[in-house]
């Protein structure tokens, strides 16, 4: 059992820093799944801030059947149902406690298409996204706890030092990585198999220090839509849709990804093939979480590893836009830690991280030594 004090204070950092909720605030807390009392404490610290919490809760299994039988009628009335909810809401707060990962594997490629674009995008990309104060985590369930490979009392450990890390200190040491990236025209990405080159010039970059996601720990932007060029090959797995991705690499021409494989190739590309805009990309960002150092198969872990990038098929952030809009937003990771072969960022012809450590300067504060 995780100790009471840990999730009231984790609780405590979701509602006071992560949404700052205000007297009179409107707080849908989404629960899916077996998320302990970490919803209970959460309710309290809503009340604490003055908050009224209106809680949604529902198990991934029950999920899966309605997705399994889902007409597009039905999905209609059920996103109609919940933007109007969302639109009545200030802030909101998702919980997930996943048991099995790959819960909704066997749902029909053609349900979970019609789902992400009739239900996920005008509730959560739409609404949600654009006009809440939004916070999303994972639970430590102990199916997340075999994922990671590890004990379940180990991985709770190492679940709370990752998630309650000092975000403001994080917060700080970041700025001088959003100042660089907000001057930079020309980056390139290189390590095994990849060598990639895109423009990030006038879109803006935007530090993710507890605000969003937590763990939180990564400072994105996105690529000039048609400016990216080459080739990369993501040594993370991830799992899409709860099937899991292995070796996925894409070519791109002119922002366009022009060739995918996959261990599950013809399921990757029904993914990129969800619109128009899933086939080019949307999000460019670093990861400098220091506490997490592997990649445990989580993407909300995976994407801030210290050393990664994630280079994201699909929809573009309202924060740091493109123009790409799409149903899909697929976080892929390259990590470029010696422990997965190395890799350096290159910006205007200037090397700025070899093989996941900072090199300038003023940027080696993002080093992990030096945040935690």
């Amino acid at each position: 059992m995780i100790a009471d004090v840990r999730q009231e204070k984790l609780a405590e950092n979701l509602v006071g820093y992560s949404i700052k909720v205000q007297k009179g605030d409107k707080v849908w807390v989404d629960v899916i799944g077996d998320c302990g009392e970490l919803p209970s404490c959460v309710i309290r610290a809503i009340y604490r801030h003055g908050g009224m919490p209106f809680v949604n809760k529902i198990d991934k299994r029950l999920q899966r059947e309605i997705l399994m039988g889902a007409t597009p009628e039905m999905l209609d009335i059920w996103a109609k149902r919940d933007m109007d909810f969302m639109d009545k809401m200030d802030c909101y707060i998702g919980i997930r406690g996943d048991v099995n990962s790959y819960e909704l594997s066997d749902v029909p490629e053609q349900n979970m298409r019609e789902y992400e674009r009739r239900y996920a995008e005008p509730v959560h990309s739409d609404r949600r996204v654009a006009h809440t104060r939004w916070v999303i985590l994972r639970y430590p369930t102990t199916g997340m706890s075999q994922l990671a490979g590890m004990s379940t009392s180990a991985f709770e450990d190492y679940y709370f030092d990752v998630c309650c890390l000092d975000y403001q200190k994080m917060g700080a040491a970041m700025q001088p990585l959003v100042d660089l990236m907000n001057k930079t025209d020309k980056v390139r990405i290189v390590a095994k198999d990849t060598d990639l080159s895109f423009s990030i010039k006038g879109i803006g970059a935007i530090k993710c220090d507890g605000g969003c996601n937590i763990p939180d720990g990564e400072v994105y932007t996105a690529p000039v839509k048609n400016s990216v060029n080459g080739y990369i090959h993501y040594n993370v797995p991830s799992i899409e849709n709860d099937i899991r991705f292995e070796n996925v690499r894409l070519e791109f021409k002119d922002g366009k990804i022009i060739n995918a494989t996959a261990n599950e190739t013809e399921k990757a590309n029904a993914l990129f093939d969800t619109d128009e805009g899933a086939r080019y990309v949307g999000e460019f960002a670093i990861g400098v979480n220091p506490y997490v150092t592997k990649a445990i198969g989580d993407i909300l872990f995976d994407e801030k590893i210290s050393g990664s990038i994630h280079f994201t098929p699909g929809c573009c952030y309202d924060d740091a836009p493109n123009g790409n809009k799409s149903a899909l937003h697929w976080d892929l990771v390259l990590c470029q830690t010696p422990e997965f072969g190395g890799g350096e960022i290159w910006f205007d012809d200037v090397l700025i991280r070899k093989d996941g450590r900072f090199v300038l300067d003023e940027l080696k504060c993002l080093n992990p030594e030096n945040l935690k």
